[in-house]
């Protein structure tokens, strides 16, 4: 039997090289993209349809584990008054814009059947949220939320089988969290890739479109 095809995009950070590295410790051929490695921008829509457009599907398991908390150099804002109009711009290329431009590929990537998961944060959820700051943060993977869930809808009219689903982690201890180690409890990237993973082999297809945390529960909007 052939092994599960799988595709990890943001496979240089913390989680997705520990995604890669687990789905390959199970024998699956996964095929990992990054910026580091591949040239894949996720904020040069040029770059995106190049890199994925010379791939060729199907894959069983497609995972996008990409996003910044801040530009380099910055910090997630404490007040409206931190907000900047251009580190804005450039937070939600890369945690909203650019998962869009790659979910565009979905439909002719994945697998009958087939899983997707879209790494997001806990932080997007409007409703969980009581004590604001990290507006841009927070903003774009509300935005992110929305679109996974849109393209959820989409896909299932080509493919009732198929799920895809935004994923929340938990805190981990990679490079992205580095800043905030003590202020939450900390998962190793290996353990959060184990959960995220049995998460998503755990779902229906009926729960295609929703908002998973790393114990398989649901997230509110």
């Amino acid at each position: 039997m052939p092994s599960e095809r799988a595709l990890v995009i943001g496979a240089s950070g913390g989680i997705g090289a520990a995604l890669a590295e687990a789905l390959e410790a199970r024998g699956a051929r996964v095929t990992r993209l990054s910026r580091r490695h591949d040239g894949f921008d996720v904020t040069d829509a040029t770059s995106i349809e190049r890199v994925l457009g010379a791939l060729e599907g199907p894959y069983e398991l497609i995972l996008v584990a990409i996003g910044i908390l801040a530009p380099q150099g910055l910090g997630p804002e404490k007040s409206l008054g931190a907000i900047d109009a251009q580190a804005m711009a450039h937070v939600f290329a890369v945690n909203a814009i650019g998962p869009a431009l790659i979910l565009r590929h979905l439909p002719r990537l994945i697998a009958p059947g087939g899983r997707a998961g879209v790494l997001s944060a806990r932080v997007g959820s409007i409703e969980d949220n009581e004590i604001g700051g990290w507006h841009s943060y927070r903003a774009s993977k509300a935005a992110l939320n929305q679109i996974v869930h849109g393209a959820a809808i989409e896909l299932k009219r080509h493919d009732r089988a198929a799920l895809l689903v935004a994923l929340h982690p938990g805190t981990v201890e990679t490079g992205f969290t580095a800043a905030y180690a003590g202020k939450h409890r900390m998962v190793a990237a290996p353990e959060a890739a184990a959960n995220l993973l049995a998460v998503i082999e755990g779902l229906e297809p009926a729960q295609s479109g929703g908002f998973y945390d790393w114990r398989g529960e649901a997230v509110p909007w």
